[in-house]
């Protein structure tokens, strides 16, 4: 089973121009997502029509521009025909922010004091598209299926409408709406690697100064006293020192790549 996943879905990861696992078309993967994230909609108090809503709008929208022009730069200027951003404040004291598959995206408000600014929401609102451009939910879905295939030889119904109730399952797992601090899932390193490049560069293109997301992460590293460690659910991302530094040492790449366009 495990084989014949391989051979039904392979896409290529515009970050690094390999192949990637893709055995669940995003399609599907954004149609799901789009209904789970209605329902999380629901059970939430939306915030609206406020200066903060409507500025996590402003930035959403300048970021998807930029994130735009980056794709068509890659030779993918269709990679964004099933996506369907949207951009929701949610009251919650929960330092959160989450995207789903496909780009529908939730700031908590208790983030807000630690963005501070129009620049420091697009730190998170950059590396939360950025998850979304590289379908790293996807990725995930994917490793996740491939790994119920090994252990059990599952008959994953892959073809066709829908999807299997297997992958639906996954399919909250590699969400993971609910999750601490830049919630989609539990990314690996590499994942939020990319992430922290891609945001940085799209606020770069966007006309933001990417300076301002080391900022934001050393006011995370006060929050969490400096600790290195962290709690578990970090145990698959970069400490706030190493992604201070890994942050700094991109912003040169991000500006040039903003100076490529005109920026």
């Amino acid at each position: 089973m495990a084989g014949a996943l391989l051979l039904c879905g392979c896409a290529t990861d515009l970050m690094t121009g390999k192949s990637t696992m893709a055995f669940i078309p995003n399609n599907q993967i954004i149609s799901s997502a789009s209904t789970q994230y209605a329902q999380v909609l629901n059970k939430s108090k939306v915030v609206k029509g406020t200066p903060e809503a409507e500025m996590l709008s402003k930035v959403g929208w300048k970021l998807v521009k930029a994130a735009e022009k980056w794709v068509a730069a890659k030779g993918s200027p269709n990679h964004f025909k099933d996506y369907k951003w949207a951009f929701t404040l949610i009251e919650d004291k929960n330092i959160n922010a989450w995207a789903m598959p496909g780009g529908q995206i939730a700031f908590y408000t208790g983030i807000l004091g630690v963005t501070q600014n129009e620049a420091g929401i697009a730190v998170v609102m950059g590396h939360e598209i950025a998850h979304a451009i590289l379908n790293h939910g996807q990725q995930r879905m994917s490793a996740g299926l491939l790994q119920q295939a090994g252990m059990a030889g599952a008959s994953l119904a892959l073809s066709g409408t829908g999807m299997s109730k297997t992958a639906q399952d996954l399919s909250m797992t590699a969400f993971g709406v609910g999750s601490n601090v830049f919630g989609t899932l539990p990314f690996s390193r590499k994942h939020e690697d990319e992430a922290d490049l891609l945001g940085l560069i799209l606020m770069a293109v966007a006309g933001y100064d990417p300076n301002e997301a080391p900022k934001f992460w050393e006011r995370m590293n006060a929050l969490s006293g400096g600790s290195s460690s962290g709690p578990a659910w970090l145990s698959t991302h970069p400490s706030h020192k190493d992604r201070i530094k890994n942050l700094k040492d991109s912003i040169p790449k991000a500006q040039q790549t903003a100076a490529g366009f005109g920026v």
